[in-house]
């Protein structure tokens, strides 16, 4: 709810200083074309952003200034909504029951000097950490019982969706190949007996876990108090920063175990890679982006498919092609992305469920600052006006007039439709209309 009124705050302000300030100052810039009161409804938009302002005119101070004071007073919002919820945060900390991983630090890239890790994680934080350190529990590799516990997910989750079914849907099978060959049989009652019998091995696999699992460079230490965990997690533990590190233990539900053995370098080859994958990934979506903006420019389409002249002048065609289409492809190429941040965070070496999507929610966020909008905006005026480059000095100028004339259309779907079709053929810039 916060957000909500937040935003409402943010936006009446920004409403007004467009509305009562900028919007008229755009209007009666006069760099575009004459005014004409009389066809209002049908000006492009370009009349009513910064590029219809006249080159060194006063007027540009009067934009400067309103953009400087929305900027000023979304700081100002911002800093007291985060005041107050660092107030609530720590308010809720103080009320709230302590947990164990308050109490725990994951410590990775233990060095071994010919004892064990259990052995060495406890003369280390014995000698430099006596008053705080209580114990450990050093993380051991077994893939026999992560396979056990994911057979048992599995079968939980069939159970699940059985139990849901009305009594009228059928809840038997056939014990043969792909269930399709053999006796019948009650699903329910085969899957809780293997539920049961899978249950049993975890429980026997839980209690030699000790003597037969493989340590791991890594131990869960637990502190007497939250500041004695606190203390360790933000002090160097070593000389050498490969060794002794130490971060927050995530929650037990939350731990993600198959990367808890890479050492310390392989986690930063790997973090280079991911950025390099995603840096490749954000350039390479500038393909279909490019792909989408030529679908707005039907004298474009017209002049790679002079076929399909004739198709492109129908009203009803033009609109899917110019309107809906360039959306729909977009918003399908968008759709794959979060999966492909997702498998890359998972590389990084995170531990924890909910870093690997907080990591991938920072990609996105980088990946969507980028692609919806300078790739956009790049992609439809700088790719038109190749000449640009030819002459270093007029960029800013010539950017300062392309990419607020671009923007409009860039605004999530390309929702503006051409009312004509033959508007794209004369000599003056298309009109827009969002009907």
């Amino acid at each position: 709810m916060r957000i909500f009124i937040f935003s409402l705050r943010v936006f009446s302000f920004a409403t007004i200083m467009g509305l009562f300030v900028l919007l008229p100052i755009h209007y009666l810039g006069g760099q575009l074309r004459d005014i004409n009161f009389s066809d209002l409804p049908n000006k492009s938009l370009d009349l009513f952003n910064v590029s219809n302002v006249k080159d060194g005119s006063n007027r540009l101070w009067v934009h400067f200034s309103a953009a400087y004071a929305i900027t000023g007073v979304v700081c100002y919002l911002l800093y007291f909504e985060y005041k107050y919820i660092s107030y609530k945060r720590l308010e809720q900390f103080i009320a709230s029951k302590p947990k164990a991983q308050q109490f725990t630090v994951l410590v990775r890239g233990i060095p071994s000097h010919g004892s064990s890790i259990s052995d060495t994680v406890d003369k280390f934080f014995m000698e430099y950490h006596p008053s705080t350190y209580l114990t450990h529990v050093v993380v051991r590799r077994t893939n026999k019982l992560r396979g056990l516990i994911r057979d048992v997910e599995n079968i939980c989750r069939r159970l699940a969706r059985l139990k849901s079914r009305p009594y009228d849907m059928t809840k038997s099978g056939r014990n043969g190949l792909f269930g399709l060959f053999g006796k019948k049989k009650d699903l329910v009652n085969t899957y809780t007996k293997r539920l049961k019998y899978l249950e049993e091995n975890v429980r026997l696999e839980q209690s030699d876990f000790s003597k037969t699992g493989e340590e791991v460079h890594a131990a869960f230490v637990y502190f007497k108090s939250r500041y004695g965990a606190s203390s360790v997690l933000h002090i160097q533990q070593s000389v050498n920063p490969t060794e002794w590190a130490t971060e927050q233990a995530p929650e037990p539900q939350d731990v993600y175990w198959p990367l808890f053995s890479t050492s310390f370098l392989k986690r930063w080859i790997s973090k280079l890679v991911v950025i390099v994958a995603s840096l490749f990934l954000i350039i390479l979506f500038l393909l279909p982006v490019a792909f989408v903006q030529g679908l707005t420019n039907l004298n474009q389409l017209e002049t790679l498919l002079p076929f399909l002249k004739g198709i492109l002048r129908t009203s009803v065609v033009s609109q899917i092609i110019t309107g809906y289409l360039p959306s729909l492809i977009l918003h399908l190429f968008v759709s794959i992305v979060p999966p492909i941040m997702k498998i890359f965070s998972t590389m990084q070496g995170h531990i924890s469920h909910s870093g690997i999507e907080k990591s991938a929610c920072g990609k996105m966020l980088w990946f969507t600052v980028w692609n919806a909008f300078f790739a956009i905006v790049l992609t439809g005026s700088v790719a038109s006006q190749l000449q640009v480059f030819l002459e270093p000095k007029d960029i800013p100028s010539r950017l300062a007039v392309a990419v607020p004339a671009q923007a409009h259309r860039s605004a999530h779907g390309f929702n503006w439709i051409p009312k004509h079709v033959d508007e794209y053929t004369g000599d003056k810039p298309p009109l827009f209309s969002n009907r």
